[in-house]
């Protein structure tokens, strides 16, 4: 009873020693891709950038337009309380904080709006790239693709990093598509 007690053990580790060995033999092929460069460096990505700056820009005129419609109505308000009846200051008191909320609900309305749209296209354009990084992975036999902008990673070796390969194949693929929508 012993010695069964005794060999099991034994056997148990020494198939593991074997198993062991067996994987330390095994290489792993690891690379790197900056996802953020990535974006930023196809072509893809710098339409969705310049997109975003346009949309930031149209939203950023709208709210001066309506901060100076509000000025100029504070202007008036403050210039006519002494000649202007109490009704019409009442009148355009009342206009003022209209205009107040409507700046405030546009502002508010265009965050959302903008945050919505960003990530819609951001979201496409990183999932389209992934699908290129999972391909070129098969294709290459890679074991492990490790995200720069997400890992965390500290130091590698440059000959690792994929970014301007899958910036290559992802413009090649978007090459034949059609525009993308505003």
């Amino acid at each position: 009873m012993k010695k069964a007690i005794i060999i099991v053990p034994l056997t148990i580790a020494l198939v593991l020693a074997l198993t062991g060995a067996s994987f330390a033999q095994q290489t792993v092929k690891v690379v790197v891709v900056n996802s953020g460069a990535a974006f930023e460096q196809s072509a893809e990505g710098k339409k969705a950038i310049a997109q975003l700056q346009d949309r930031d820009t149209k939203i950023k005129a709208d709210i001066q337009k309506l901060e100076d419609a509000i000025r100029a109505l504070e202007s008036r308000l403050n210039t006519g309380r002494l000649t202007m009846t109490q009704s019409a200051l009442l009148a355009m008191q009342n206009d003022l904080d209209k205009k107040t909320t409507e700046r405030k609900r546009y502002e508010e309305d265009a965050a959302r709006d903008f945050t919505q749209f960003r990530n819609n296209l951001v979201g496409r354009i990183q999932s389209e790239m992934v699908a290129v990084v999972q391909a070129l992975r098969k294709e290459k036999g890679y074991d492990l693709v490790l995200d720069l902008t997400t890992s965390g990673l500290v130091d590698f070796e440059p000959t690792l990093d994929i970014t301007p390969e899958v910036v290559r194949r992802y413009d090649a693929s978007k090459a034949g598509a059609p525009p993308v929508k505003k």
